[in-house]
């Protein structure tokens, strides 16, 4: 669980980075203008460091990091499945871009994120 002192920036990354997503996913649905291609660059960008950010700070000795790993890959792999199979679901009832949006927001957070976790966690092995 990241509540430790060392992993507070990226326990906080983490967290915001969740609720953006999940506002990303709504506001893309509900403004069409939120969705153009010149604002979610920006905003994915965000995203994308907040990831390395919670990669970065994650403590890769011990339990955490095959937690976060663990957890992370879960996340990623039922993210993009998600994107296929639920969305096709929501198509009749309006719901599939909100879904798709949130799915793709996810995704952009937890992948960078799970890539640092991995990198480290092989670096740390290696000093063995």
């Amino acid at each position: 669980m990241i509540k430790s002192s060392e992993n507070s920036i990226g326990a906080k990354a983490f967290l915001l980075g969740v609720i953006l997503a999940i506002i990303i996913g709504i506001l893309a649905s509900i403004i069409p203008l939120f969705s153009t291609t010149q604002y979610s660059k920006v905003v994915y960008f965000i995203l994308i460091v907040l990831g390395i950010i919670v990669g970065a700070s994650i403590n890769t000795s011990g339990r955490d990091s095959q937690t976060f790993l663990i957890t992370g890959a879960v996340i990623v792999i039922v993210s993009k499945f998600g994107m296929e199979s639920v969305i096709s679901s929501l198509i009749g009832i309006g719901a599939w871009n909100m879904a798709s949006s949130i799915f793709g927001a996810l995704l952009t957070l937890f992948v960078p994120a799970t890539i640092m976790v991995a990198i480290k966690t092989v670096f740390g092995l290696s000093k063995v």
